[in-house]
């Protein structure tokens, strides 16, 4: 398997070169380099074992809010008409997760952005697990792609956050996702796969795990992976499950898309069988436009 880069520098190569925000032409650009890449060698087609959980949606609302933002989104969000059979979490910044959960409907549950490895102590500046469980969280995001790339964070010490938050009775959303170069270069698979093993070599359990496949070229930019590229690898992650961990593993778990999610791309996304929910960045900040999304398990319905 391909080792991925711990230059930030280098995994960022694509997009220091351009403003996301400037012109039309960047994401004809990057539709381009998509086409030429889904032909390369590592995008190989994989059987379809499409999974056999619920429906769960989470947003992620990552460094953003104040109090009363905040107070208005979980107003939207405890008047919204939700679907019944949808699981759905919410991701505050950790700062306001205790106004939240006092706060927020019982129909939705609370996850927190990140933890830390082991029991609290002299670790300034984290949070652990017994402190998430005590304000009511049910779930962790851990392995985002922004504390991959950003922060630093390797496969190891992700596995080693998931491993600990799993045996305290935390859910863990375990994200995985490749770089545009990554994708270019045909290594893709072997991205996600080396991602997974990270998981697979420390946790005692999958049974409280959602993956979550975010590519990092399609979070925040507003390009989202068409779906047919998002059900390409959410097949490809089943089948490394079922060949890696079991069948049965590979049949129950969800994993979920995350890159750009919206109100307008979520219906056709949702359609796909290996794509069993989504985690939601920006959108997840807008109440009505988070209900459509958590809403689109119709489409689900339908395609099935």
């Amino acid at each position: 398997m391909a080792v991925v880069s711990t230059s930030v520098t280098g995994q960022f190569s694509f997009l220091k070169q351009h403003d996301f925000n400037s012109t039309p032409l960047l994401f004809n650009a990057v539709a381009s380099h998509l086409r030429r890449a889904s032909s390369k060698k590592g995008c190989r087609g994989v059987a379809t074992m499409a999974g056999s959980g619920k429906f769960f949606v989470g947003g992620n609302w990552k460094c953003n809010g104040s109090k009363d933002s905040i107070s208005k989104l979980v107003s939207e969000l405890n008047s919204a008409a939700l679907e019944p059979d949808v699981d759905v979490v919410v991701a505050p910044p950790f700062i306001y997760i205790d106004q939240v959960s006092n706060s927020l409907s019982h129909r939705l549950e609370i996850a927190a952005q990140n933890c830390w490895t082991g029991k609290g102590g002299a670790f300034t500046g984290e949070i652990s697990v017994e402190q998430l469980k005590d304000l009511g969280c049910k779930w962790v995001v851990l392995g985002h792609s922004e504390r991959r790339h950003v922060i630093g964070e390797d496969d190891q010490f992700i596995g080693k956050k998931a491993a600990y938050a799993l045996s305290e009775g935390l859910g863990v959303i375990a994200c995985i996702g490749e770089l545009l170069e990554e994708r270019e270069a045909g290594k893709t698979f072997d991205v996600c796969f080396q991602q997974l093993k990270a998981f697979s070599d420390t946790v005692p359990s999958w049974d409280k795990i959602v993956i979550a496949y975010e590519p990092v070229w399609a979070i925040g930019t507003g390009k989202v992976a068409s779906p047919e590229q998002a059900q390409e690898v959410h097949a490809a992650v089943r089948d490394w499950l079922s060949k890696n961990v079991s069948a049965e593993v590979a049949s129950k778990i969800r994993i979920i898309y995350g890159g750009s999610v919206n109100g307008g791309n979520c219906a056709e996304l949702a359609k796909q069988d290996d794509i069993d929910g989504f985690l939601v960045g920006g959108a997840s900040l807008k109440g009505p436009e988070f209900a459509t999304i958590i809403n689109s398990v119709t489409s689900k319905k339908v395609a099935a």
